[in-house]
């Protein structure tokens, strides 16, 4: 296989490079900004910088494409929400190429949370209550019919941007820092309490592949999951397979949900189309036999496997009460580190390039920083440069099913 990994900077980008550069496979890595982790793993065969897909998306598609002529890639990777664009401009990559990733309408109903949460219900997976608002009226009446609610756009991602009035979050945003449109739309639900479940999927020819199910125990701010223990998975893989056989029976690519666990029950709450973190829970073998389709059952990661971002749960340590120190103190001592057996510290020192690399979006606003350190790649539901007239109809059709 000769890999083109796109959005090397996160921590699952790394974790699938070193997965298929171990194996011999032939991996360049691709991101907007040097520093990118993934792009100083020893386990690459060249890296490159490209243009910023949300920014720059001709010259990124331009880009793309040279590499792929250059290093005769046979297969892309997406590994953030990079995916949209390269959906969106397929057929201008060179003939040959795979995208691991489903058509671009399959991939904005996912992300569109909510398109996400009919076709939710549409496949029998429980769900919360949901109301789509386009008007501050609108979700001040929304929020007023549950006596505790939890609301965020349609497009977000990462824990940014979460009113509730409920949880460690409560306060963290103010309703009148909220404004939802027509184009940018919110979701409001009752806040439903319990544990949030998360989960990794390989999808190849419509079958789920690789599941891997997991939980946060150590988190950055309440948001994104800073390590990662895997639980049982054979609620969520029926749930993940309901939801392909609804959306596309010849799906290929990653998703990732997230399930709130209440009283037992998981509710699916939204879907990343792409990998997370749970990627870096399944031993290689399986992921690459999973990749490839070679796998007659779906590959499952066993309860109890556990790993952690060693650094950032070290940071978070000093951010939070005794108790919690106590917790990230044992974590520190006894739970492996992502880069665990790889020996490809180098990639991680690089780090630290991420968060400057996010300052300088965020313009120094340090509230801005976890959302900033992704804006140059992230899609929130516009038209994109050069899209198929086809394409540019079906994402109607999917703003549309948000009703």
């Amino acid at each position: 296989m000769r890999a083109l990994i796109t959005s090397s900077r996160n921590t699952f980008a790394l974790d699938i490079i070193r997965k298929l550069g171990s194996r011999g496979h032939y991996v360049v890595a691709t991101d907007t900004y040097h520093g990118a982790i993934g792009s100083h793993s020893r386990y690459i065969a060249a890296h490159s910088l490209v243009a910023s897909p949300r920014f720059e998306t001709d010259k990124f598609i331009e880009d793309i494409s040279k590499l792929v002529r250059t290093h005769q890639i046979d297969v892309i990777i997406p590994t953030f929400e990079e995916v949209f664009y390269l959906a969106a401009r397929k057929n201008d990559l060179p003939a040959g190429v795979k995208l691991f990733a489903g058509d671009f309408d399959k991939l904005a109903q996912l992300h569109d949370k909510g398109s996400f949460q009919r076709l939710v219900e549409r496949s029998g997976v429980p769900i919360p209550e949901s109301v789509v608002v386009a008007s501050e009226d609108e979700l001040h009446d929304a929020i007023a019919r549950f006596p505790s609610f939890f609301a965020r756009a349609v497009f977000s991602r990462g824990g940014v941007g979460l009113l509730t009035n409920t949880g460690p979050l409560a306060g963290k945003m103010e309703i009148s820092d909220c404004h939802p449109t027509e184009d940018q739309p919110w979701l409001v639900q009752p806040f439903v309490d319990g544990p949030m479940v998360c989960t990794y999927s390989i999808v190849v020819n419509g079958k789920v592949t690789a599941q891997c199910t997991y939980t946060a125990p150590e988190q950055w701010a309440h948001s994104t999951g800073i390590a990662f223990l895997a639980e049982d998975s054979t609620v969520t893989l029926d749930y993940t397979q309901r939801l392909i056989d609804e959306l596309d029976p010849g799906f290929n690519g990653q998703i990732s949900l997230d399930f709130v666990n209440h009283q037992g029950e998981l509710y699916a709450i939204e879907c990343n189309p792409r990998p997370t973190n749970g990627v870096i829970l399944l031993e290689t073998d399986e992921f690459i036999r999973a990749l490839t389709g070679e796998v007659s059952d779906p590959v499952m990661v066993e309860p109890g496997v556990e790993r952690q971002i060693r650094l950032a749960v070290f940071a978070d340590s000093f951010a939070e009460p005794a108790s919690h120190f106590q917790k990230s103190l044992h974590d520190l001592l006894e739970v492996h580190d992502v880069g665990h057996g790889w020996h490809d510290a180098f990639a991680m020192m690089w780090g630290p390039a991420a968060l400057i690399h996010g300052a300088k979006l965020a313009h120094g606003e340090r509230q801005e920083l976890l959302k900033a350190m992704a804006e140059d790649i992230v899609w929130n539901g516009e038209a994109i440069e050069g899209m198929s007239m086809a394409d540019a109809e079906s994402l109607e059709r999917v703003h549309a099913q948000r009703i």
